[in-house]
């Protein structure tokens, strides 16, 4: 019975001399998963529009049961087509860059971003609040992208960590208290989170007796 790859295997890194091709290759093949997730965003926002906010209030209320779904359908809510608009492209930039690791890297890391990030949200976070918006996942892809290469020790991604650094390296200042309508909170733990899916996923284990180095 064959044994499914890890992601640290062949199949997922694969050899330097074809890692150009599966970089391009998996964003190609896949990108659909993220151009989906943002129709899915626009399309409850039109619906909330016609509803008049009425799915706003489904976002994560920390420490309450009612706001627990919220960790699920926070990504997709959004205070208006402004809101979403500023969260549509950095969504599609930074998932994307993501997503050129393999669908298996996207899913996990989206996965482990929402469930840790959204989980420290909704029991760290500010009583009586009320949050939406994809930017937990998109400052969790930040994390995750700047970590990844050094992780993972491999020259392509730390490449890739720095050029995101440069380019976005900015966004980290969102993690401050700010605004009082922009949950800093959130950015944070969704950046903690991304930091953490990138260890858990790419560091590799030391064999016992190996010699360091």
């Amino acid at each position: 019975m064959a044994t499914p790859p890890s992601l640290n295997s062949p199949s997922t890194l694969l050899p330097s001399d074809h890692r150009r091709e599966h970089f391009v290759g998996a964003f190609r093949d896949n990108v659909m998963l993220l151009f989906g997730a943002v129709g899915i965003a626009w399309a409850l926002e039109i619906l909330d529009f016609f509803l008049l906010g009425s799915l706003d209030p489904f976002g994560i209320k920390p420490r309450t049961l009612s706001g627990l779904p919220g960790i699920g359908t926070m990504s997709f809510l959004h205070g208006g087509f402004g809101h979403l608009l500023s969260n549509t492209l950095p969504f599609l930039m930074l998932g994307g860059i993501v997503l050129m690791g393999g669908r298996k890297v996207f899913f996990t890391a989206t996965l482990m971003i929402i469930t840790i990030g959204g989980g420290a949200l909704w029991t760290l976070g500010p009583g009586q609040t009320n949050h939406i918006g994809a930017s937990l996942l998109i400052f969790g892809y930040l994390g995750f992208l700047i970590a990844r290469g050094f992780v993972e020790k491999s020259g392509l991604w730390i490449a890739v960590s720095i050029l995101v650094l440069v380019l976005y390296g900015g966004m980290i200042a969102g993690v401050l208290p700010g605004r009082e309508d922009v949950s800093w909170q959130g950015h944070l733990f969704g950046f903690g989170a991304g930091i953490i899916a990138a260890r858990v996923m790419f560091t590799r284990s030391i064999e016992p007796g190996a010699p360091l180095r």
